[in-house]
């Protein structure tokens, strides 16, 4: 769904992904997918590949040719670049990225940067495709750290979440800068007209929370283009009470983790009450729409994974178990992000800032 001008508003997942695909046709897309990478990878990769390949929207499979190929099958509109290695989750991130360069992930990150790809996907190594990407598609000028952003389950609609786990320790600036890209994310991505930047504490009040929050709390609020509201609590998450929440990586990927645990137990107990008895079956039938919309909002599938935020190219982290719909949202995620103004607008709101810092990744 649209606005008067044209741009996108999130509804549900579903319908924002429908209004992608419609937003795609006036460009042509070119995602390099890391084929090898994900628990269910390459046959429900490659699935999620064919999937959402088109006309205006192509994908280079980056793996081994021959478990590829018969996958394939010729299909139009994927490209199968050839890389023996696979980076598992066992490894050391950083290591495994510069001592394997045949390595699916290090290839496809290596297509980005040579810019013979538009943008990259990976459901592998969290570590590894923050490694890859940090080596190989760098940083946008003036950021510091980048950061994992994902749409996160809460109702009504998801929330924006960053950072979900790619630094564990930080400092108040860094904070700072999160909340810059997340409402740039939020805008340009999904069409919110002044979103507001809540930052997670463990009280409402600008002096509740640890000596970081509190920093960060002056900062943000001092920043004239952040639309903040100040701090939110952990039970204010899956209510929605503010459009993008700002954590640092260990607490939002601790937060992101239990909110989608509870997301995934309401949706079963949902389940198990609708099925439970011919009556209940009926009702849920009248109610079919309605509990569409509400498993939209809170199956984490859904949104195809996480943005790494901060970096030259989209960068898009699916899901460790990603089947096929969650590797197609995934690509269509990182599709959006190429077309949007996401990237001129994160570089021309902090290019005067940042310094050449790595990450300290919690995942």
């Amino acid at each position: 769904m649209t606005d008067a001008d044209g741009s996108l508003l999130l509804r549900t997942p579903h319908e924002l992904l429908a209004a992608l695909r419609a937003q795609e046709a006036g460009s042509h897309v070119r995602v390099a997918l890391d084929a090898m990478g994900g628990d269910l990878a390459p046959v429900e990769t490659v699935k999620g590949a064919l999937a959402v390949a088109g006309e205006h929207l192509s994908l280079v499979l980056v793996g081994r040719r021959a478990v590829l190929e018969p996958l394939v099958a010729g299909a139009p509109h994927v490209e199968i670049v050839p890389a023996d290695d696979v980076i598992s989750s066992s490894e050391e991130p950083a290591k495994a990225v510069r001592g394997r360069p045949d390595s699916s992930i290090v290839v496809a990150a290596r297509l980005v940067a040579d810019g013979q790809a538009d943008a990259l996907v990976s459901a592998g190594s969290t570590g590894a495709v923050l490694a890859a990407s940090l080596l190989y598609v760098r940083r946008l000028k003036g950021v510091s750290r980048p950061a994992i952003c994902q749409l996160m389950p809460s109702m009504p609609l998801p929330i924006v979440f960053l950072d979900m786990g790619a630094n564990a320790d930080v400092r108040p600036e860094h904070l700072r800068q999160f909340a810059v890209m997340g409402q740039a994310f939020a805008t340009e991505v999904l069409g919110l007209e002044r979103p507001t930047v809540g930052l997670l504490s463990i009280g409402e009040e600008p002096t509740k929370g640890n000596q970081l929050v509190i920093e960060a709390h002056r900062l943000i609020a001092a920043d004239e283009q952040i639309n903040f509201y100040g701090n939110v609590e952990g039970r204010d998450l899956m209510n929605r009470k503010v459009d993008i929440v700002v954590a640092d990586g260990f607490t939002g990927n601790v937060a992101v983790k239990v909110t989608e645990g509870t997301a995934r137990a309401i949706l079963g107990a949902i389940k198990g009450a609708v099925t439970g008895s011919t009556r209940a079956k009926l009702g849920a039938a009248l109610m079919k729409p309605h509990l569409q919309r509400i498993r939209a909002a809170l199956d984490p599938e859904e949104y195809g994974g996480a943005y790494l935020l901060g970096m030259n190219r989209p960068v898009v982290i699916a899901h460790g178990n990603s089947r096929a719909r969650g590797i197609g949202n995934a690509v269509l995620a990182a599709a959006r992000a190429v077309t949007s103004g996401l990237l001129p607008t994160i570089a021309a709101r902090l290019g005067a800032d940042g310094s050449d810092e790595p990450p300290t990744g919690a995942v």
